[in-house]
């Protein structure tokens, strides 16, 4: 008896500048990622903060792509948009004919999270997710603390996950599924 075919889909992961986006899709890609990773450099040392992290050397320029089959019958695209905000104009073309978006949240840098928030709140019809990145294996915050903060509505979904770790990632990529799966059954 053959199997049936495998349904696709396509994942959205964004975020904040620095929030893990691109950590995120490596992480948990079952094929080696395409990334538009650019040097930072002195022409963006005005535009983009790094006072948070001096290591980061690196940013996207338009997106990250992977894949993964989270279960047998489904295969996800993930896309990863860039962060700064010469770059959210590439949001409405890597949201068009998404299944949903996992808003990746630097709980540090709460204010990098609201662009992102607000779009998928406001100007996308994408079920989404929120997930705060653990940095260095750690709550800055509590997770209550965190949906406060972020005005979150009681039926979006908050998780963390370590972006760096497959097994977290592929857990958020699965809630975000489910939830989109309970938003169609309703």
């Amino acid at each position: 008896m053959s199997q049936p075919p495998a349904i696709s889909a396509k994942i959205v992961i964004a975020g904040g500048f620095g929030a893990g986006k691109t950590t995120l899709v490596r992480s948990v890609s079952q094929i080696p990622p395409l990334s538009t990773e650019a040097w930072l450099t002195e022409a963006s040392e005005d535009i983009d903060d790094l006072s948070w992290s001096e290591a980061k050397s690196t940013t996207t320029v338009t997106m990250d792509f992977g894949r993964i089959s989270l279960y047998p019958d489904l295969i996800l695209y993930l896309f990863g948009t860039p962060g700064q905000p010469r770059f959210w104009f590439l949001w409405d073309d890597l949201s068009r004919g998404a299944l949903g978006a996992i808003i990746l949240v630097d709980s540090r840098r709460l204010d990098e999270s609201f662009t992102a928030l607000n779009y998928f709140e406001n100007d996308s019809e994408l079920p989404f997710i929120v997930a705060i990145n653990r940095f260095d294996g750690k709550l800055w915050h509590e997770v209550p603390d965190v949906r406060e903060a972020l005005g979150l509505r009681p039926e979006v979904p908050l998780v963390t996950c370590d972006a760096r770790d497959s097994g977290s990632t592929a857990q958020v990529l699965r809630d975000l599924v489910e939830h989109t799966m309970s938003l169609t059954t309703e």
